[in-house]
């Protein structure tokens, strides 16, 4: 009895521990924390590396720091993805399976869009601008008028249409770290997209359900804000991946101005949050200073585009 007690296999506390070690594994740093772009200063001690917001009618700069750094831009992607989808006037009715090239293999995040779910054009773009839901915004580009490759080029085109030069997308989901952009441009695409009622409607939805089989799921918007009564939201995309730290991008009005903000490489997942909340309330806080034009946080910088 003791020879076979001594095979059996580990007990569930001690497998518990060591998912639990690897699980505290910490993360990769971001490209943004090894350009070194942290340690730059701003009068608000905000907690993304780069910052960027301006007006939306006047375009006065009210707060730069690092806005010309060309960083990963993970899940903001979806946004010029939602733009050309919207743009091609396809029938938003169209049914779209959910197939295995739309699994992600670059960083293994996981979905409740199993393969074979079958859900109408205009369901899976929402999901994809509303709760960053990968698979859907891959099958949009998957099932696009000639194909991933096609829509890919296609991104890349139209920003350089819209004046967007640090911008390049390899994918439409943003899981690869190959996309990537400035705050300055993608201050641009959220001023473009702005213009699309469809892009507000659907990045600003609180929550949507889809029915998906014999089951009704539920999902989310992945920005908070989008729920608070303190906050006027006409656009907003989250973004996360560990090369990239937490992102965001809004179009907000605070004190009257249609402001656009853009947050990138945030410490925590909250952080982006807090920082759009100290901009709130410094311009809440300085309309007269801000009238005249004046930024406040002039830390400013650029890196080299990263590999």
């Amino acid at each position: 009895m003791g020879a076979s007690s001594s095979k059996r296999a580990p007990s569930q506390a001690i497998v518990k521990r060591k998912a639990k070690k690897i699980a505290a594994a910490p993360p990769r740093p971001s490209y943004g924390s090894m350009a070194g772009l942290k340690s730059a200063p701003d009068a608000l001690a905000l907690k993304s590396s780069v910052a960027f917001v301006i007006d939306q009618d006047t375009k006065e700069v009210l707060l730069h720091k690092n806005e010309l750094a060309v960083l990963p831009i993970a899940s903001l992607t979806k946004l010029m993805t939602g733009v050309l989808i919207s743009e091609a006037r396809l029938p938003m009715d169209e049914l779209i399976t959910i197939s295995q090239d739309d699994v992600d293999t670059e960083k293994g995040s996981r979905s409740r869009l199993t393969v074979g779910t079958v859900l109408s054009r205009g369901e899976l773009l929402h999901l994809a601008l509303m709760s960053s839901e990968n698979r859907a915004a891959h099958a949009l580009g998957r099932t696009f008028p000639g194909g991933i490759v096609n829509f890919v080029g296609l991104m890349n085109m139209k920003a350089g249409e819209l004046g967007m030069p640090a911008t390049s997308y390899v994918e439409p989901t943003g899981l690869s770290s190959r996309n990537q952009s400035s705050a300055r441009d993608l201050a641009t695409l959220v001023n473009y997209a702005y213009a699309d009622p469809m892009l507000r409607t659907l990045t600003t939805s609180p929550g949507y359900q889809v029915a998906v089989g014999r089951r009704t799921l539920q999902f989310n918007n992945t920005n908070r804000l989008v729920k608070s009564p303190a906050w006027d939201i006409g656009l907003q995309k989250t973004g996360y991946i560990s090369e990239a730290g937490q992102c965001l991008v809004m179009q907000a009005k605070v004190s009257g101005r249609k402001l656009i903000m853009v947050f990138l490489d945030s410490a925590g997942k909250l952080s982006r949050i807090g920082d759009a909340e100290r901009v709130k309330r410094w311009v809440e806080s300085n309309p007269a200073s801000l009238s005249r034009g004046t930024p406040l946080a002039q830390a400013s910088g650029s890196v080299a585009r990263s590999n």
